[in-house]
């Protein structure tokens, strides 16, 4: 019996990620509006929050949900350490922390990992296939608005190790909808992602205030001032 769990994690999740879009300071950053050293804690965050779920994967690679779901080609954490060190400096580990939006999310992912570590896939998808969707456009808008030279600073959104993203992302539905899980625990694996998604959200909207710092209140305004709908509300065949 096919649960159809990739199908129910993309609708089930269309909202959240609206949510996600018209975050402001996601606004801004698509409009091409990055400021250097909010980007930079923007990938600082991550770098925490990708280490915390690979390991976590990894420890649990042989569980039979997260087994169907290893991917390790998909991980962030090498890629992440490279531009820590870019925007940081060699002694970049003794100058980043997790903020304490971030750190809400690596106590999540800690419980997740202890208790119910068939979850994490709810936090993989909503992380990975968000990547894989939009990252080449936010990498181009990231080298572009802070004038970067290749791919320095930007080694975050470069998975080297899939060269077909589409096809890749085909494999990732197929490898969901084959995942040894019964119906109540895809809707939790669903809810999990949602809860990803908020995650994701307060993480990114604690930025804000220095985003507002460094652009002034009056551009942050005119640049959030609309409401999007989201790219998965319009696209949901």
């Amino acid at each position: 019996m096919s649960i159809n769990l990739a199908a129910k994690l993309r609708i089930g999740t269309q909202k959240s990620h609206t949510a996600v879009e018209n975050v402001g300071f996601m606004k801004c950053f698509v409009k091409g509006v990055v400021d250097k050293d909010c980007f930079a804690k923007f990938l600082s965050n991550l770098y925490f929050i990708y280490s915390a779920l690979e390991k976590g994967i990894e420890n649990h690679r042989n569980h039979p949900v997260i087994e169907v779901m290893y991917f390790p080609e998909l991980n962030r954490q090498a890629a992440l350490e490279k531009d820590m060190e870019f925007y940081y400096g060699k002694q970049w580990r003794s100058q980043i922390k997790p903020s304490p939006a971030t750190q809400i999310y690596l106590n999540r992912l800690q419980e997740l990992v202890t208790q119910t570590p068939e979850l994490l896939i709810g936090h993989a998808y909503t992380r990975y296939m968000g990547d894989l969707s939009g990252g080449q456009m936010l990498q181009a808008i990231a080298q572009s608005g802070l004038k970067l030279t290749g791919f320095q600073g930007t080694s975050f959104y470069n998975f080297e190790q899939i060269s077909d993203k589409k096809a890749f992302k085909d494999k990732y539905r197929q490898a969901l909808d084959a995942v040894p899980v019964d119906d109540a625990t895809a809707a939790n694996i669903v809810a999990e992602s949602n809860y990803a998604f908020q995650l994701n959200m307060q993480m990114v909207q604690e930025l804000e205030g220095s985003l507002i710092k460094a652009i002034g209140q009056v551009m942050f305004n005119t640049l959030t001032r609309s409401h999007s709908v989201g790219s998965t509300e319009v696209a949901t065949s």
